[in-house]
């Protein structure tokens, strides 16, 4: 299902955001195309069309023939029009991003977090890093957009805080959006990381065009984001998709939310070294893909949780794409993916009607930088269902 638009009055913006998206999406399609998937006038869809051309966003190029043999012409994003940077601070490592309109990134650059940082000096060494990328890839500060920024949940999303994310002690309530924007001079957009990863699946991974998906994001912890109806879903505290603490086993072990059993609690790589008894999580990774039955049983059992896990999010929410990513992810891709797939072919309710799909997110262990990037161009470019509904 795509977006579309309205021909009614007051909503240019949305409808602007519609086109673009559009656009964005196809790579190369005509103003008849647009006006025919958005439901738009051809004369709304051209004035639309002109201006995001005087505003360099857009950009002619190339013409096909149509079926009456006039040629038309293909509009395409214009991609260097909009660079955002993007950090993703998990508590062992910052990466960061310089991208562009189309999510593709232009320079990456990481660094380790010293265990116990606290918010000054990861605030200062972010700003050091913010700098660095934009010299790598010849950018200057004026023509970005902003910075997004992607941290451990939960985030109070009206402060701009972090409140007091279980894996980094001692940030209670840290006014980070507000730090970062003293200290790069940039606007500043925060949000949880696998959110942030879910919005950068809609714009340069296996979410490009999809109406309702799920993305359990794997990292220290396991986390989720979702897209309903093309739109992001926050929920009434802004930290909607705790995948990752569904209660998947009543008698399991206590989890620091306070449950028993959850995801996170056994399928996280904690929860992995410890099943296996391997000094890290590397070593599971390298265990499982060497065929130790140990390593091997441990990381099966853990993907059967996952699949219950996503069965439930299927049945409850009807969508149509799951996406599993995160550097967590990584080296054991196919195990999950099998595991999901199998389940989702064999248990939701409506699986003889709706099948739901699942992937391995293609940014891969990037997923959740890249997607710090997009919640840029996502906040600057994207339709906002609620913006239409206020009018």
């Amino acid at each position: 299902m795509r977006r579309t638009g309205t021909n009614l009055p007051k909503v240019g913006q949305y409808n602007r955001a519609v086109v673009l998206d559009q656009i964005q999406l196809a790579d190369g399609i005509s103003r008849v195309e647009i006006a025919e998937l958005t439901g738009l006038t051809p004369q709304t869809v051209s004035g639309i069309v002109r201006r995001l051309i005087g505003e360099g966003i857009v950009r002619e190029d190339g013409a096909t023939i149509s079926n009456g043999g006039k040629p038309r012409t293909l509009l395409r994003v214009n991609a260097g029009a909009g660079l955002a940077v993007g950090v993703h601070f998990d508590p062992s490592q910052l990466s960061c991003v310089v991208a562009d309109l189309l999510g593709h990134p232009l320079a990456k650059l990481q660094q380790p977090v010293r265990p116990g940082a606290g918010p000054t000096e990861v605030v200062e060494a972010v700003a050091h890093l913010v700098s660095a990328v934009l010299a790598r890839a010849d950018v200057p500060v004026d023509r970005v957009l902003g910075l997004g920024i992607a941290t451990p949940g939960p985030i109070d999303q009206t402060l701009g805080a972090l409140v007091g994310p279980p894996q980094l002690p001692g940030w209670t309530r840290v006014p980070l959006k507000e730090m970062l924007a003293s200290a790069t001079g940039l606007p500043v957009t925060l949000d949880n990381d696998a959110t942030a990863a879910a919005i950068g699946e809609c714009w340069a991974g296996a979410g490009r065009g999809v109406a309702d998906f799920a993305y359990f994001f794997f990292g220290a912890g396991v986390g989720g984001g979702l897209i309903l109806g093309h739109q992001v879903h926050r929920g009434g505290s802004m930290n909607a998709a705790e995948f990752g603490h569904q209660s998947v086993q009543p008698d399991g072990p206590p989890c620091y939310c306070g449950n028993h059993g959850c995801l996170e609690t056994l399928i996280s790589p904690k929860a992995l070294v410890t099943a296996t008894g391997l000094e890290d999580y590397e070593a599971v990774r390298r265990a499982a893909t060497a065929g130790d039955p140990v390593a091997t049983a441990a990381v099966e059992a853990a993907a059967a949780h996952l699949a219950t896990a996503v069965v439930n999010v299927a049945n409850i929410l009807d969508i149509d794409l799951v996406v599993l990513g995160g550097h967590g992810l990584r080296h054991l891709e196919a195990h999950f993916r099998d595991a999901v797939a199998h389940a989702l072919a064999t248990r939701p309710l409506a699986r003889g009607i709706h099948p739901v799909r699942v992937e391995v997110s293609p940014l891969g262990a990037d997923a959740a930088v890249v997607g710090a990037a997009a919640l840029v161009l996502h906040t600057t470019y994207a339709p906002q269902v609620a913006d239409l509904l206020s009018l």
